[in-house]
């Protein structure tokens, strides 16, 4: 079973989690996903199968959304509601007060990954460190905020809900943990939704139970997306049934043969059956090296 299973995580599962459970219902022993989701959050991930596995470092860092609800007045070590209270503090901010701070935390701005992440620093992962008691000093990186709306607020409970359009690699905890110092009250996030990623929208995710479903039906292929689905971000050439063995054997193909090539980059290969072959990439030169060939297995 090859291809793109657009997951919709629940709360309560860790993606490795999910992707285990994924891999028991569709029976593809092959089986991972192109982005981390923190236990409490809930939203679009996306699951590679099969052959598709192996295309999962080239898919392309698309632009991620999300919806947040934070509370004012708490400060945690996990900057969410799943960690150990550190302080609380009063708060005086208003609902305008929350806006006008917002404008800061748009366009590129500067995160310090939190301790309890993915992140890996000198060969190991942050959350591991954080687990231990220990705290080390962590690279700044810099993110971009296209969209961070405010849609909803209880200024009585002290408790906002946020639309946000960012960078892949942003940290929607960390914004909100700086939102708070920015306030002097402190922050934490209470619930966070992905509402796309790689491309792909909420309204195309598939919850676990449908799938539990479609797997008891035996219809659970019928669920996932071809593989190029997820690579349109790239410009796609069709080559000739010659070229097309070519490349199946792992052979360059010379560009002056090709026609709708744009330059240096990665492209999608088609036969003229309109199969996926794989990615090509050209830098700007005389061939289009095979980067990888798509295998079903």
């Amino acid at each position: 079973m090859t291809g793109v299973l657009i997951l919709d995580k629940p709360a309560g599962f860790t993606s490795f989690d999910a992707v285990a459970k994924t891999r028991r219902l569709c029976g593809e022993k092959k089986c991972g996903h192109t982005g981390t989701l923190d236990p409490m959050a809930t939203g679009v991930m996306t699951v590679l199968l099969g052959g598709a596995t192996r295309f999962a470092a080239l898919l392309p860092d698309h632009d991620k959304a999300y919806t947040a609800v934070f509370q004012l007045g708490r400060i945690t070590d996990t900057l969410d509601v799943t960690g150990t209270v550190l302080e609380t503090r009063p708060v005086t901010a208003t609902r305008a007060d929350v806006e006008a701070a917002l404008a800061a935390f748009r366009g590129e701005i500067t995160q310090i990954p939190p301790m309890y992440s993915a992140v890996s620093v000198g060969g190991q992962r942050l959350y591991q460190l954080a687990r231990q008691g220990v705290e080390i000093e962590r690279p700044a990186r810099r993110v971009t905020v296209q969209t961070l709306t405010l849609t909803q607020a209880d200024e009585a409970a002290h408790t906002y809900t946020i639309a946000v359009e960012c960078s892949a690699g942003t940290y929607i905890r960390t914004l909100i943990g700086d939102l708070g110092t920015q306030l002097g009250c402190g922050a934490v996030l209470t619930a966070l939704r992905r509402t796309r990623a790689n491309g792909f929208p909420e309204t195309q995710a598939v919850t676990l139970d449908r799938l539990a479903e479609a797997a008891a039906q035996g219809t659970a292929e019928s669920l996932l997306l071809p593989l190029d689905r997820a690579l349109t971000a790239y410009p796609a050439l069709t080559v000739t049934p010659a070229q097309a063995a070519r490349f199946r054997n792992g052979g360059a193909l010379f560009t002056a043969r090709l026609h709708g090539l744009q330059g240096a980059g990665l492209y999608r290969v088609y036969d003229p059956d309109g199969a996926f072959l794989g990615l090509g990439e050209s830098d700007g030169g005389e061939l289009l090296a095979v980067k990888r060939v798509f295998q079903e297995k």
